[in-house]
């Protein structure tokens, strides 16, 4: 394997993408005039431009184009439902035919209140947001006020959204509260870490599974630890579900078993509109109560009868905890396929992840933490996307797959099928080839 075999074979893949997509690529072109790299959302550019999506429909996407795509991205975990689900679509109409701003407490969010309640038994009260960011500063500042601390517990890898964001230290565009910032996985330092500075922490914040770092299932013993840890110091642990709370009926964190003091959701459970949520104990959640607690917490669309008709339409009558449950079946004998090909073709890839969560890494070994993939070829992940590309598969330049409601059986299929046609065209150029 060379450096310049494998920044030939890219260029092929940037040059036979290009002379595909001219429409694309014209209003990129345009765009850049009024939008830096035309672009107002990072994660969705790549070089040499991004792919213009003209419209979904079910578990297909269209480009601008005219290029049909099977949705394993699913926008980032929120599209569960696919597109245009007649359930959801006929609930955000009715609920525009009643008015859509109401400057008032109004008839819908009361019971998505007490269905997400209900569905998430750690959840005693909640409040509303628009995304799964606000969600995680709000829960924070909870914690930050109900304890009088200010040092909050965050580990590598992390991101809680777009002000939260975690390498070995904060980002760059993190709001500057007094992290501290542990390995993930690593239960003796976190607890060693909470213990030498247990006075001073209000919050310890993590998620499940780390999504945005490459699908990183959080050990049974640290997070365990880190309930115990947070109990021991009095501080307030939050688990940070706006991805994971889809992996099991009930969520990640049900399912293996801890109960945070505050959770935080989003994405699909807006039934795709803009959405987030956080929540926990009662006496927490108290300080938001306008007659009698401290705490504003103010957000004009918080409560928008498109979202909180979508939200409840797709909890009640597309992903119930049923279906839940059956869509993480769905992804585990996906991985355990993918895996299964990547063991018998003996090259070094595997696939990391939970339930209809995954990602796709060029490394052997156990993944634990966002280190463990800093041997990765960034290289291979562009030339895997754009071979899914070109095989009809939309996926995320890093090798994040999420599966939909709609993705059929044959779906799956072929997205197996183009891995192991990935692996047959690149294998010179893949880690551990024999």
């Amino acid at each position: 394997m060379t450096d310049a075999a494998i920044d030939q074979a890219l260029a092929g893949a940037h040059q036979r993408f290009t002379e595909g997509n001219p429409e694309s690529r014209r209003r990129f072109d345009e765009q850049t005039r009024y939008m830096p790299g035309a672009n107002t959302r990072s994660v969705l550019f790549y070089a040499p431009f991004p792919l213009t999506i003209a419209k979904g429909e079910g578990a297909a996407l269209w480009d601008a184009d005219g290029h049909r795509y099977a949705d394993f991205i699913a926008e980032y975990t929120a599209g569960v439902y696919g597109h245009s689900a007649p359930e959801i679509r006929d609930a955000v109409i009715e609920a525009m035919q009643g008015g859509i701003n109401l400057t008032g407490h109004n008839l819908l969010e009361g019971r998505l209140a007490k269905t997400i309640c209900e569905r998430f038994p750690q959840i005693e009260q909640l409040r509303f947001t628009n995304s799964g960011t606000e969600a995680n500063l709000m829960a924070l500042t909870a914690a930050l006020h109900f304890t009088g601390r200010q040092k909050i517990v965050v580990f590598s890898g992390g991101y809680h959204g777009g002000v939260l964001g975690f390498g070995d230290t904060p980002s760059p565009t993190t709001v500057p509260f007094d992290f501290l910032v542990l390995p993930y996985n690593d239960a003796q330092r976190a607890s060693q870490e909470i213990a030498r500075h247990g006075p001073e922490i209000a919050a310890i914040l993590v998620e499940p599974m780390q999504g945005a770092s490459g699908c990183i299932p959080g050990r049974l013993e640290f997070l365990q630890a880190l309930r115990d840890g947070a109990t021991k110091v009095g501080a307030l642990l939050v688990f940070d579900e706006v991805m994971t709370s889809r992996l099991a009926p009930q969520g990640l964190a049900n399912k293996l078993g801890i109960k945070s003091d505050l959770t935080t959701l989003g994405k699909y459970i807006g039934g795709g509109m803009s959405f987030g949520a956080f929540g926990g104990r009662e006496e927490v959640m108290a300080q938001f109560d306008p007659r009698t607690g401290a705490l504003a917490h103010s957000g004009t669309f918080n409560n928008n009868v498109m979202t909180m008709a979508a939200g409840y339409a797709g909890l009640t009558k597309l992903f119930t905890p049923e279906a839940a449950g059956a869509l993480a079946e769905r992804g585990e004998a996906m991985r355990s396929r993918l895996n299964a090909l990547c063991a018998q073709e003996g090259v070094a890839m595997q696939f990391t992840g939970v339930g209809s969560l995954m990602n796709a890494h060029f490394v052997g070994g156990e993944v634990r933490r966002v280190a463990d993939l800093a041997a990765v070829d960034g290289r291979l992940r562009q030339l895997l996307f754009f071979h899914l590309l070109s095989r009809g598969i939309y996926t995320s330049p890093r090798g994040f797959v999420v599966l939909s409601l709609p993705l059929s059986d044959s779906d799956i299929d072929s997205y197996v099928a183009a891995i192991g046609s990935f692996i047959g065209e690149y294998r010179a150029l893949m880690p551990g080839a024999k």
